[in-house]
């Protein structure tokens, strides 16, 4: 025997659509949120006419071979452990805000006596989440890296 389909019947249907629709797009949200932090520019045109330049300037980086691992230590300074340097690389960091908060800082670094390739942020950075441009000089090479830092 069949059931009637009744007005009540409908209203589940409806709000088990809309459920499904809400809890996808809450989904979304935290996705968006939680994982790209975003860049800003001033003129979108502008930076998308530098974009190839970045790229290039990128890959020179890859080519030198250098790493550089980046931490922050108890007392709130950056910690860089640099791999494959030559002696007497010059380190540098500036730092900003993923999207938010506009807090930006700059950084230099002094090389941590007895410890080849390892350097240290002479000011600390404030608690919270930041995003790292990683510089590294040596005469004419130049090494740069983003990375996130929380």
């Amino acid at each position: 025997m069949k059931r009637e389909f009744t007005g009540r019947d409908m209203t589940k249907v409806m709000v088990g659509g809309f459920g499904v629709v809400v809890a996808v797009n809450l989904l979304m949200a935290t996705y968006a949120v939680s994982g790209f932090g975003g860049v800003i520019v001033e003129n979108t045109y502008v930076a998308s006419q530098k974009f190839n330049d970045w790229l290039g300037e990128a890959e020179r980086s890859k080519a030198l071979g250098w790493t550089a691992d980046v931490s922050r230590d108890g007392s709130g300074h950056l910690k860089v452990v640099a791999g494959g340097v030559p002696d007497g690389v010059l380190v540098s960091a500036e730092l900003r805000r993923p999207v938010g908060k506009h807090d930006t800082a700059s950084l230099k670094f002094v090389h941590i006596q007895g410890n080849a390739g390892a350097f240290r942020s002479t000011d600390p950075v404030a608690p919270g989440r930041w995003i790292v441009r990683l510089r590294m000089e040596s005469g004419e090479l130049r090494w740069t890296e983003e990375r996130k830092l929380r």
